[in-house]
């Protein structure tokens, strides 16, 4: 038994009706690769000689009575391999759009919390001999770092590898006593009034932003700044999906002629890509976008216990800039200024405050907040997310077999229905779009935009030798 923390924990609160909080991943596998022969029944079966090298696929949630405080993670004595991995069909071509709408389909339905919180769906013949999985991750469950570190039990770097079979038959743990997590709950009741010490340090933080604002000094984006967008209102439970490669080496020679980094030169290109798409809709402000960039901070947290260790900051993405050069300097400088601010706030603050949030209370205000989409009522916090999550540099197999490319997809939220993901693979650099359907229904033009922006930074970066 392990007990949630309260950042784990929160993605559970803020869950709704229409607020998944599931994390998807887009694997395609080449099958012919290698050599290896493939069958969904070895595939399945080399599953289930690798589950118990990641104690989390087995676990799942039990809720301490009345909520009185985080629920714990336990063994399920029920664990059942074929609930969680499906072989399903899709409609033909079976090309990257019936793919992308399959996709779509199943973020958009809620997970089971009665069972361990992940599915595998297995798609077989797209584009004529590949293979695709749909992976699927409650957010209490991974973060970018803890995704990736249980992808690599499931990978490895050679083809058609086979675990042995496990030498003990599993015993699952017993089901805790509901009395003793009361018992606990109450123990740990008085530790809450910390809350108390975190407003000082909190209050302190604030006044400094604001000192340093006033004396102009340049910090992070300001939330509650960011100019709204069609797609920064109240979503629906619905969600769409559309994803786009690049070559990892065009991105890094862009950062050299420019001596950037390449999460600036990524952040450019999904500053270009939302300018080219606002743009044709008429809807392009006349301010830049703020996307709210996670930040591991694993190696950083006093925190030992947990699997989400993250914080965030905010960035403008220049979208009011038209030349490409310019934005991608004036997103690295406010990349440079978000980030020295960010360090002030410390790895832990939202660890921190995360740990007192009481759960009733969380969960009743995040009903409220989508049930009357208040986002929609208030100024925009932030504008998107976008994520950078660092991937392998050499080539994967997947349960045995050649992984060709990854495209990672996280959730969307109320007042923010579009998230971009970016995962890098193998030289490649996948990126995944997904959003609120109602809210972006051409969301492939996004993804269709990135080669272009890319190439019109590689362009300059030419030019500029």
């Amino acid at each position: 038994m392990e007990r949630l923390t309260g950042l784990d924990a929160s993605f559970l609160y803020l869950e709704t009706g229409t607020q998944h909080l599931h994390v998807c991943a887009l694997l395609i596998l080449d099958p012919t690769a290698d050599g290896v022969r493939y069958s969904f029944d070895s595939f399945k079966a080399e599953l289930g000689r690798r589950v118990p090298l990641i104690p989390q696929m087995r676990r799942r949630l039990h809720e301490v009575p009345f909520n009185l405080d985080h629920p714990v993670w336990v063994e399920d004595p029920d664990f059942d391999l074929d609930y969680h991995l499906r072989r399903i069909g899709i409609p033909s071509p079976g090309g990257r759009r019936e793919l992308a709408e399959l996709v779509g389909d199943i973020a958009s339905r809620p997970m089971d919390r009665d069972r361990p919180l992940w599915q595998m769906n297995v798609v077989e013949g797209i584009d004529g001999d590949k293979v695709a999985v749909i992976c699927k991750y409650h957010h209490a469950a991974v973060d970018g770092i803890t995704g990736t570190n249980m992808m690599m039990h499931l990978c490895d770097m050679e083809p058609g590898v086979t675990r042995p079979e496990p030498t003990e038959e599993w015993q699952p743990e017993s089901a805790p006593n509901d009395w003793k997590l009361l018992a606990e709950a109450a123990v740990r009741l008085p530790g809450k009034a910390g809350i108390v010490g975190m407003l000082p340090k909190t209050v302190g933080m604030l006044a400094g932003f604001a000192q340093r604002r006033r004396n102009n000094q340049a910090g992070m984006a300001i939330p509650l700044t960011a100019p709204r967008t069609p797609f920064n209102k109240a979503i629906t439970p619905h969600r769409t999906v559309a994803f786009a490669e690049a070559d990892l080496a065009a991105i890094k020679e862009i950062k050299t002629a420019f001596d950037v980094k390449v999460n600036d030169v990524v952040l450019t290109v999904v500053g270009g890509v939302l300018r080219a798409y606002l743009d044709k809709h008429g809807e392009l402000p006349d301010r830049s976008l703020i996307a709210s960039v996670p930040v591991s901070v694993h190696e950083a947290s006093r925190h030992k216990a947990g699997i989400n260790k993250v914080s965030s900051l905010f960035s403008e993405l220049g979208t009011d800039i038209a030349d490409p050069v310019e934005r991608l300097r004036k997103v690295a400088a406010a990349n440079r200024d978000a980030k020295d601010e960010h360090d002030l706030i410390g790895a832990d603050f939202l660890q921190d405050w995360s740990q007192y949030a009481p759960p009733n209370t969380f969960q009743l205000a995040a009903r409220v907040y989508s049930s009357l989409k208040l986002a929609e009522h208030h100024p925009v916090v932030h504008n998107l997310v976008v994520s950078n999550v660092p991937g392998p540099p050499m080539p994967l197999y997947f349960l045995g077999v050649k992984v060709n490319a990854m495209y990672p997809f996280g959730p969307v939220f109320h007042g923010a229905g579009l998230t971009v993901t970016v995962l890098s693979n193998n030289g490649d650099l996948d990126f995944g779009f997904i959003a609120c359907k109602e809210l972006v229904p051409d969301l492939s033009a996004m993804a269709d935009a990135v080669p272009g922006i890319i190439d019109e930074l590689r362009s300059a970066a030419h030019e500029s030798r």
